[in-house]
């Protein structure tokens, strides 16, 4: 197997542009995030009176204004009016784009509604649409498993904790209890990178987690889930790959993921935004309706000054951007005492809810500013520059080229010139800003440890940004993409799911992308060079 060969990676792309395009891939038309990524085989309402105040604890000091370092001669009207129109057609109620670009933030702007008119408000009543801040806090969903997760497990391997080619087996004996000679077959390589052979998600038919949360049973469905196909030969995007990866870091560090991220990845980092929202560890006036939190007013005796170490502040769900109504238990919505609630606060994915709110696959919730600061210490630490980022340069470079099991360092030089000679040829006459393709090459599936490279799912790269650069999406609308070419970061953050059922946002992504980098000066040609 080999390791991604950094040399060549830096040669084909060094600048950096980290799409964070937090938009949904298929609104409305998957129950969880990991059907909603997909499979790949082969290598009128009421006026009402403002949201009640926030409860009278005291809240998380909001950050400043994200502010450009120094002005840049860029232009980045075409990427405003793509949003707009898309919100105009109503793809999405609103985002918030944060684009930064050699070193600092270039462009930060929001658009749109947080919540759309006539939704509930806070008090669960239809009230007026809320405009969408730049501090807006949203559901990461799929986001989670390579700022947390992907990014925990590299910490251990830095440690010498956990080797990538070990059997999930050896930390995780629950996995294969009965000896079985194919599961004992699968490594931690082929969870990162999705080659597992295990199905999208665990069985969500019945009840189990509705009305409390039940971590070990979906711990332990997940670990008994039989295997689709054989492993290291299929890559089909699965949430049980990042659900073990998450209990393996917990496995090894004896620490909830939650804590585990929360001390060694966004507090290092200063993302005082980012965070799991267990509604086990809340503090301040909630509501809970089985396993689903969401706001509550003050109570009239008061509420404590100062919330304890190791628990969040409910005052953030003013803050925190609406996803979905809650449609689990659609067979019998009696057993879900949360049905047709407006989820606010209380992570969509249905998994990572019933398990209590901390998954590896989902959970954690952030802002666009939050989300570029990851973005920036990771372009920094690629580039040499000083930096937080919580790993080294090295496992850096490791973790962002392709991994999956059979990779090569000519895999990226065959798709990035199939990548170009497609764009001249043939482009993509229905959406020009995008590539023709996705993946380049059929069957040729690139993942790195927690990255996508070049898969079905890499329309956030769009056509500028080369076969090296790399992201994630997730399912409520979420979306990071980086490229080590230009120096440069995109995010875009959005709840694109609310309403369910809004049209799939999927090429705006990419077209964002796109724009961001022709805005910036960098074109085809100088984006597909090679590293």
């Amino acid at each position: 197997m080999t390791n991604g060969t950094p040399v060549v990676r830096r040669a084909i792309a060094r600048a950096a542009v980290v799409l964070a395009l937090v938009a949904a891939s298929s609104c409305g038309y998957a129950s969880s995030s990991a059907v909603n990524e997909g499979t790949q085989t082969a290598t009128t309402a009421r006026v009402a009176a403002p949201p009640p105040p926030a409860p009278a604890v005291r809240p998380t000091p909001a950050p400043p204004p994200v502010e450009p370092v120094a002005p840049i001669a860029a232009d980045f009207g075409t990427v405003a009016k793509l949003v707009n129109d898309a919100i105009a057609a109503r793809r999405l109620p609103g985002a918030v784009v944060s684009i930064g670009h050699g070193g600092r933030v270039v462009f930060h702007q929001a658009f749109g509604s947080r919540k759309v008119a006539g939704a509930p408000g806070l008090d669960g009543l239809p009230a007026p649409a809320e405009p969408m801040t730049e501090d807006t806090i949203f559901d990461l969903a799929s986001l989670t498993k390579c700022l947390a997760t992907a990014t925990a497990v590299m910490q251990l391997y830095e440690q010498g904790k956990v080797a990538f080619d070990d059997p999930v087996q050896k930390y995780l004996p629950d996995f294969n209890r009965a000896g079985d000679p194919q599961r004992a077959r699968v490594t931690v390589r082929m969870l990162l990178t999705h080659t597992s052979g295990e199905v999208p998600d665990v069985n969500l038919d019945d009840a189990w987690g509705l009305r409390r949360a039940e971590k070990g049973e979906g711990l332990r469905r997940a670990l008994t889930s039989p295997l689709l196909s054989d492993p290291g030969e299929v890559y089909r995007y699965s949430d049980i790959n990042y659900i073990l990866l998450g209990a393996l870091i917990e496995k090894v560090t004896g620490e909830a993921e939650d804590t585990y991220a929360e001390r060694n990845i966004f507090s290092p980092l200063g993302m005082g935004d980012t965070r799991y929202l267990p509604p086990a560890e809340a503090c301040g006036p909630r509501r809970m309706r089985g396993t689903a939190i969401g706001w509550a007013a003050a109570p009239h005796d008061g509420v404590p000054a100062v919330c304890p170490a190791g628990t969040w502040n409910t005052s953030l769900f003013t803050r925190i951007a609406p996803t979905a109504h809650d449609d689990e238990g659609r067979r019998d919505p009696r057993t879900n005492p949360d049905w047709d609630q407006l989820l606010r606060g209380a992570v969509h994915d249905t998994t990572a809810r019933r398990m209590g709110g901390v998954a590896g696959h989902a959970g954690v919730f952030s802002t666009a500013r939050d989300v570029g600061i990851y973005a920036q210490a990771l372009l920094d630490r690629l580039a040499g520059r000083p930096s937080n980022f919580p790993l080294k340069r090295a496992t850096l470079e490791l973790m962002t080229a392709p991994e999956q099991p059979g990779s090569s360092p000519r895999q990226l030089e065959a798709a990035n010139g199939t990548a170009r000679h497609a764009i001249a040829n043939t482009p993509n006459t229905a959406h020009p800003l995008l590539a023709p393709s996705y993946p380049a090459i059929k069957g040729q599936n690139l993942r790195g440890f927690g990255w996508d490279i070049d898969t079905a799912h890499s329309q956030p790269r769009g056509r500028v940004f080369p076969i090296g650069s790399f992201g994630h999406t997730g399912f409520t609308g979420t979306s990071m993409w980086i490229d080590p070419s230009s120096d440069t970061y995109v995010v875009l953050l959005a709840n694109a799911i609310h309403p369910r059922g809004n049209y799939p946002i999927s090429e705006l992504r990419g077209e964002v992308a796109t724009a961001a980098a022709q805005a910036l000066g960098i074109d085809d040609g100088a984006a597909s060079a090679p590293r």
